[in-house]
């Protein structure tokens, strides 16, 4: 199902909540700054959809397709983003403080300046994303494919990395103080034991 924009606007400005969007094409749907808090937004489709701004935090959004979606600045803290798929998406300075991202798609995704602090990102493909500058203390990046991707000046102190394959990462000027590397493959190719 898809709504028209006037549609989609008189439900969002309707006052009901949390949303029932779930397995809708918002594909390309102009949500900035909106206040989708708590939204059931499972499946949904918000492919290159502009989501700057936006109040998602506490969503239901498994299993969502946000392929170049813009979600910078968007509050993500607390969602459900398993199995989504966020490749190449923008999601620089969004706030994903304890949100559950496992088996999610974030290959080529912007989170620089990003705040991940406590997100569980297990079993995620993060290979060439730019997470310079992010937060990411005490995230789980337990068995992330991290290849290719940008950590400068990211915080990964106290994140659990065990397993995780970090061929060619740039680490220049990252915190990972008090970090579980065990078994990870650092940037040369060598894993930690």
């Amino acid at each position: 199902m898809q709504y028209t924009p006037e549609q989609l606007h008189q439900l969002i400005n309707s006052g009901r909540r949390p949303l029932w969007l779930a397995n809708m094409d918002l594909s390309e749907a102009d949500l900035a700054g909106t206040d989708l808090g708590k939204a059931h937004l499972l499946r949904a489709n918000l492919s290159q959809a502009n989501l700057m701004e936006a109040n998602l935090a506490g969503a239901d959004m498994n299993y969502a397709v946000l392929i170049d979606a813009r979600l910078n600045q968007a509050d993500l803290s607390h969602a459900a983003l398993n199995g989504a798929d966020l490749s190449g998406a923008d999601l620089s300075q969004a706030n994903l403080n304890e949100a559950d991202l496992r088996w999610a798609n974030l290959s080529g995704a912007n989170l620089s300046g990003a705040n991940l602090s406590g997100a569980n990102l297990s079993e995620s493909n993060l290979s060439q994303v730019n997470l310079s500058d992010a937060n990411l203390s005490e995230a789980n990046l337990s068995e992330v494919n991290l290849s290719g991707a940008n950590l400068s000046e990211a915080n990964l102190s106290q994140a659990l990395l065990r397993e995780a394959d970090l061929t060619k990462t740039n680490l220049e000027g990252a915190n990972l103080n008090g970090a579980d590397l065990e078994f990870a493959i650092m940037p040369d190719g060598k894993m930690l034991d």
